[in-house]
């Protein structure tokens, strides 16, 4: 099923898009400052992260209206979360920047989380994460719980924003 928002097409994400979302994903990395993730991906590591490994419950790719990746969010177990809860994360292309794309994908990816019986939602930001909060929030999405100073591969620490979105 496809959902249809601002001219993107949200579907669920198979191996066949690991490229190109791996590129979106490495493209983030490589700027800095807005995910966790501080190490460049490998095909197999995306893939393993995003789509097959065991703790993976669904991946959805937003795409353009000319058929092209430009975003992907994933649902992920937690185990410092409780069973029916899951991890969200959240990609979209950079350059050029993709506004609406992360609302169209959110819509997809809360809709299956309620069908899967999931009650909660939680997205883990880095501070420093400045449109990352904003949109998190925009969705509904509220703090729960900071985790102060947590160290980078840098040397840089960064507080974790720990925030939920009930089902």
């Amino acid at each position: 099923m496809l959902t249809e928002r601002a001219g993107f097409h949200v579907r669920p994400t198979t191996s066949a898009d690991g490229v190109a979302l791996r590129q979106i994903l490495n493209d983030i990395i490589a700027i800095g400052g807005t995910t966790a993730l501080e190490t460049p991906l490998s095909i197999a590591a995306f893939d393993e992260y995003f789509l097959t490994g065991r703790d993976c419950i669904a991946c959805f790719t937003a795409e353009s209206s000319e058929g092209k990746a430009v975003g992907f969010q994933s649902l992920t177990r937690n185990p410092q979360l409780p069973e029916d809860w899951a991890d969200i994360a959240t990609f979209t292309q950079r350059t050029p920047p993709m506004p609406g794309a992360g609302t169209a994908l959110f819509q997809k990816t809360a809709a299956f989380a309620r069908e899967f019986g999931l009650v909660a939602i939680n997205a883990t930001i880095r501070a420093d994460n400045y449109a990352g909060i904003p949109y998190y929030e925009k969705m509904g999405f509220r703090t729960y719980k900071i985790m102060p100073d947590m160290p980078l591969k840098n040397g840089m620490h960064v507080d974790r924003i720990w925030k939920h979105f009930d089902l």
